[in-house]
């Protein structure tokens, strides 16, 4: 009997028992990713909001195996591409092909990207020409090959790193494909105390495999419980001036899209939610403004050349616009 039979489908968490589900959650998952409370959280509600994510961060500070923890501790299916200067699209989204054999028909046979969970492994390695095939995929959640369109799973989504430091060889992302990443999340290198339990962990025994806290059906719940929480039109309002006064900062050419104001309001949802409150506050929308915003402004050719932080920018920008308008 199929996993998705409404007679074996498991309950959907209500809403008191999502925020403790969610501790078991980022519990499981820092067994494998050790101090990195805050980026785990962000990653959760990015996935909770139906939303894609760039990882950016030096060699060996556990991106890979963020992904892969994420995707066991949730139950889903997990997709790996190693992104290469020579990798091909279909070589992501899958081909059609020929079967003389069988009456001499065309037959498509899907690529990784048919996965709950996407992990675009060192996207920035790959060509333009290959780095676009995710286009479709992540806004509209299919896949077209010879002109036929394939419905991707459900949920879909694509976590995908890149490295800031190394730049020969590469090909940053456009803006518009940025721009289709709900978060950019940075990971930090640990301070000597969290290398310690590091090193604890990590060269003795093998750790056991992450036990599943959310299975797909929950998960999909609970995707629907974050998009129908209340906010009220002061928050819309809030995250719209936000968005409109990114254009105006010093130093940047171009601000946050339209998108980037969904980004806000979908990321303070799930930051709600996930603390187990009914309803979104101002500190919600706060919160979200790095993760979400700071991948969406286009510097100057100034601050670029100066190396700017676009999170100083932002930092700027919450600082500049009121909760309440004007």
């Amino acid at each position: 009997m199929s996993s998705d039979d409404p007679a074996t489908r498991t309950p959907v968490p209500t809403p008191s028992d999502v925020r403790d589900r969610v501790e078991r959650l980022k519990a499981e998952i820092g067994r494998s990713i050790l101090g990195q409370e805050d980026l785990i959280l962000d990653l959760l509600v990015a996935a909770l909001a139906r939303g894609h994510v760039l990882i950016e961060g030096a060699p060996g500070l556990g991106k890979t195996q963020l992904v892969r923890a994420f995707a066991q501790a949730t139950d889903l299916d997990f997709g790996r591409v190693q992104f290469t200067p020579d990798l091909m699209p279909a070589d992501v989204t899958g081909s059609s092909v020929f079967l003389e054999e069988e009456g001499g028909r065309f037959e498509f046979r899907p690529g990784p990207i048919f996965a709950h969970v996407l992990l675009a492994d060192e996207i920035n390695r790959a060509t333009p020409k290959t780095q676009s095939a995710l286009l479709e995929a992540m806004q509209e959640r299919t896949v077209t090959a010879s002109g036929e369109r394939h419905r991707l799973p459900d949920p879909f989504l694509v976590l995908a790193t890149q490295n800031p430091i190394e730049m020969e060889g590469t090909y940053p992302l456009p803006e518009a494909q940025l721009d289709r990443f709900l978060f950019k999340l940075t990971v930090p290198r640990p301070d000597r105390a969290t290398l310690v339990r590091i090193l604890e962990a990590t060269t003795g025994r093998e750790p056991g495999a992450s036990e599943p806290v959310f299975r797909r059906d929950e998960l999909l719940g609970v995707q629907r419980m974050l998009r129908e929480m209340p906010i009220a039109k002061a928050g819309l309002d809030y995250a719209a001036r936000l968005v409109e006064a990114s254009h105006a900062l010093e130093g940047v050419r171009l601000g946050a899209s339209p998108r980037g104001a969904q980004a806000l309001v979908l990321a303070a949802k799930g930051y709600a939610l996930l603390e187990g409150r009914p309803h979104v506050d101002f500190e919600d929308l706060k919160r979200a403004v790095l993760p979400a915003l700071r991948h969406r402004l286009l510097p100057s050719f100034e601050a670029e050349v100066e190396g700017r932080d676009p999170d100083e920018d932002l930092a700027r920008l919450l600082d500049e616009v009121p909760e309440v308008g004007r």
